[in-house]
């Protein structure tokens, strides 16, 4: 039984409970209520220990003092997990906005605002400096919209990983990119209110600095229905890849300047602008292309969200399936077997059309074998985007590594390696983490790693996305080392706060060698796409182990 203050009165929750295993020393209970006055209802949740006569803690170490990754015994490894990708990122969302620029509701504007901004500022060399300035404002606020998880990050590291891998927020991104397709096939728009529009460009009158930067948003809105599930793209995509606000700044300054930059170029080079090719049917084309390959994003989420909860819903034959079908049906639409609301009554096939139907056609062929159980299944181009090799419809699948088999918890694991006297190797982990997937499939699969790891360590492989919860007696308050609290109720609470208490991190993968008196052999090591160094890394350690 539990007295709860609510308001100035309190309330006692009573509630029989049947343990099948060890009595926890206190329960963690969360309560959710709503008070009603009048007309309002008010939601509230109360979180609260109950003690338990006779109970027994068995709270999990999380906070190891003698684990200090800035004072290795030797100095291999990287500097930190953060920033190895950040440019790959930048790319992906600048080459996301040349693509945007390739639809219906922004390429047209191209010719428009150049001559805008070279006819009606008096002299070219004003036109120039406003249109740079036009393209400096539209990138800066797409680097904006990246501002509030920055402010997410900062009041919990660990928020972007947790929605990251939220099932119930991936199954609603399903939704979502399922919902872009349908608008990018031209059933139906998605547009931001007019309103917004309307008062965005008369403020772009004005003048200045400020009408200029009005004109960039005037742009950002009138283009959201095309820009927008690219956008959107970007975001979920960045959200997913664990690396924090920053990655999510540089796709969005990535995506920013692919929008910017061609407006600049051809206000500076306005002979440019005879070489563009002419709007029509192709740019609808385009966009029926994004819808499909939207769709395929759409499965990627839902695959997150089957990995995370194990429903096997998706296993990696089926996904490929899924994918395989898009790509016929693109090359069907490409050759006008297929047709959409939008698009011309009569097909012209030329080079370039051709081009990208030779292209999706070798896409579509590639991944054919994936369906089967043969080596050729393995699809390394595409390798941690489909679920697990061993995630599979098949009872034995062929490509399925089983000669590394990690353990899950870390104690059972360091008890192991002091028993064999071997060093131990902390693979932070996740189920929806392509990094992590492309690691076990291209770099514990190579005969030197594989031999090291199964060898001359113990292996753990820490999940910071499992959503299994932790038995009664092993939840817990913990608190941080920032005087923060956090309550441990699943297996990835457990796992993703060792990590940041212990290796300052939350991107995953991350690998750390721990010796038998838990101290840090190296440096960590993150997503390392080359054999070669990661087996440096680890013989750099086994050295330093064997030293000792």
């Amino acid at each position: 039984a539990q007295t709860v203050a609510v308001g100035m009165q309190t309330v006692r929750f009573s509630q029989r409970i049947r343990f099948n295993g060890t009595v926890p020393a206190k329960l963690k209970i969360k309560i959710a209520f709503a008070t009603g006055g009048k007309d309002e209802f008010l939601p509230g949740e109360l979180d609260t220990d109950v003690p338990m006569e006779g109970g027994v803690s068995q709270q999990a170490r999380i906070k190891i003092e003698s684990i200090n990754i800035n004072q290795p015994q030797v100095n291999c490894g990287d500097e930190g997990t953060e920033g190895k990708s950040l440019w790959g990122i930048f790319l992906l969302g600048l080459v996301g906005g040349l693509i945007a620029l390739l639809t219906p509701c922004v390429f047209p504007l191209i010719p428009l605002t150049v001559s805008f901004f070279t006819k009606r500022s008096g002299s070219k060399g004003k036109g120039i400096r406003n249109a740079l300035l036009y393209g400096l404002f539209i990138f800066v606020i797409y680097v904006l919209l990246s501002v509030p998880f920055h402010l997410l990050d900062q009041t919990d590291p660990e928020i972007l990983n947790n929605i990251s891998t939220n099932v119930w927020l991936n199954l609603l991104f399903f939704v979502i990119f399922v919902v872009f397709a349908i608008s990018f096939f031209g059933y139906f728009e998605i547009s931001l209110p007019g309103s917004l529009a309307s008062g965005a460009d008369s403020k772009a009158s004005v003048g200045s600095l400020a009408g200029i930067f009005f004109m960039a948003v005037t742009l950002a809105i009138v283009s959201f229905s095309c820009t927008g599930p690219i956008l959107g793209s970007l975001l979920a995509g960045a959200l997913t890849k664990d690396g924090g606000a920053m990655q999510l700044t540089f796709g969005m300054g990535g995506f920013g300047l692919g929008l910017a930059l061609p407006f600049a170029l051809f206000a500076m080079f306005p002979n440019w602008l005879q070489s563009l090719p002419k709007s029509g049917g192709w740019l609808n084309t385009v966009k029926v292309v994004l819808g499909f390959l939207e769709l395929a994003m759409a499965v990627k989420f839902l695959s997150n969200a089957d990995l995370v909860m194990q429903w096997k819903l998706l296993p990696r034959e089926v996904f490929i399936g899924i994918w395989l079908v898009i790509g016929v049906l693109i090359v069907l639409y490409l050759l006008g077997v297929i047709r959409f609301p939008h698009d011309d009554k009569k097909v012209k096939i030329g080079g370039l059309r051709w081009a990208f139907i030779i292209l999706f056609t070798a896409f579509t062929l590639y991944l054919a074998p994936g369906v089967s159980n043969t080596k050729w299944a393995q699809l390394q181009l595409i390798s941690g985007f489909p679920p697990p090799l061993c995630y599979s419809i098949y009872k034995h699948p062929v490509n399925c590594e089983k000669s590394l088999e990690p353990l899950r918890d870390y104690d059972e694991a360091l008890a192991l390696a002091r028993k064999l006297n071997k060093p131990l190797l902390v693979d932070f982990t996740g189920w929806a983490c392509v990094n992590c997937r492309r690691m076990e499939e291209n770099v514990w699969t190579d005969a030197e790693v594989r031999s090291l790891m199964a060898n001359e360590f113990v292996v753990v492989s820490l999940y910071v996305d499992e959503r299994k919860v932790l038995p009664a007696a092993q939840q817990q308050t913990f608190t941080t080392k920032t005087g923060g609290s956090k309550q441990i109720i699943t297996v990835g609470d457990k796992w993703a706060t060792f990590q940041i208490e212990n290796f300052n991190a939350v991107a995953q993968p991350q690998y750390a060698i721990i010796s038998l008196d838990e101290k840090a052999i190296t440096k960590t090591k993150a997503y390392t796409p080359n054999a070669r160094e990661f087996k440096q890394w680890l013989e750099c350690g086994l050295e330093a182990f064997r030293k000792q």
